[in-house]
């Protein structure tokens, strides 16, 4: 069994306990974080499963491409694909330096190697040298995981300029096509593809409509993927957040007034968090998922709205 984790918390996810209080409830400042925002920067602190995730050797030997794995979802998925077995590769921005470090140190921690590159999805070139230098630092590519994303919450449609609803969908969809495309020559069977939409491709906000419009579009992405890729035992799946506390929401992902509700809506009262959404990232790339194939799995804390 592959577990190099440091000490383990109460929230622990293979302890027992009450999904309600695992976490507390949080309610965030009403305050914007600049740029995309940083994990570093973040208050209250997301937990990425440092000292929560324990692994159990799941996909030991896989090599796993994330991209935006500096933080949020990304960042918890990198730890819990290292403390399961794999050497893990992640995309950022160049302002995202320091909380690629972090997670390259978890990862390497985990005894397992790390690379990091860093560069902007919305460039059509870095699809294919992107993905050519992680097979190539990494001997292969087993595990693709499509998780980079942008979000911005605007009051009105007529707030939507040209500039962020063409950076959101490049971002989002169409570099999901480019990696995709630059990743099939070095996939083989058993090999798996795993898309990041979210809860808003089902319960479009209308302050979301762009960055949900591109969620819906992954989700048909992914169905007919999955149906291609099927026959070639390539298998393709989605993982659809709900709230998740991560960078992305104050750093213009909510509008500033809403943060301090974030998450409160749901079933279980309170916003998730990162690490809680990485272990099915972890069921998707494993052999436990031989089964299921062109599926969305939902991790919302219980939204009744999605299917």
């Amino acid at each position: 069994m592959n577990d190099k984790s440091p000490d383990t918390t109460e929230t622990d996810q293979l302890v027992l306990q009450n999904p309600v209080t695992r976490y507390p409830k949080i309610s965030p400042p009403a305050e914007k974080q600049p740029g995309t925002g940083s994990d570093a920067d973040l208050t209250p602190k997301a937990d990425l499963g440092e000292k929560s995730y324990r692994g159990t050797g799941r996909i030991e030997g896989r090599r796993a491409l994330i991209t935006g794995g500096d933080s949020g979802i990304g960042a918890a998925t990198a730890i819990a694909f290292a403390r399961e077995g794999a050497d893990v590769a992640i995309t950022y921005l160049e302002q995202e330096q320091e909380d690629a470090d972090k997670v390259v140190s978890l990862v390497e921690a985990a005894g397992r190697r790390a690379v990091a590159v860093p560069g902007d999805l919305r460039d059509r070139e870095f699809a294919k040298t992107l993905v050519e230098k992680v097979v190539d630092e990494l001997g292969g590519l087993d595990i693709l995981v499509n998780n980079g994303g942008k979000q911005v919450a605007q009051n009105e449609l007529a707030d939507i300029d040209d500039e962020q609803l063409e950076a959101t969908f490049d971002i989002n969809i169409l570099a999901m096509f480019r990696l995709v495309r630059a990743a099939l020559p070095h996939l083989e069977p058993g090999a798996t593809i795993i898309n990041t939409t979210s809860v808003q491709a089902y319960d479009p906000s209308p302050t979301l409509l762009d960055y949900a419009s591109t969620k819906a579009a992954i989700n048909n992405f992914t169905k007919g993927l999955a149906q291609s890729l099927a026959p070639k035992g390539i298998r393709v799946n989605a993982v659809a957040p709900g709230p998740i506390w991560t960078p992305l929401q104050p750093s213009g992902g909510q509008l500033t007034e809403d943060l301090p509700e974030f998450g409160h809506d749901t079933a279980l009262g309170r916003a998730g968090q990162p690490t809680e959404v990485a272990a099915v990232y972890v069921f998707l790339a494993s052999p436990e998922s031989s089964y299921v194939v062109g599926e969305t799995l939902n991790v919302n804390g219980g939204s009744a709205t999605t299917p």
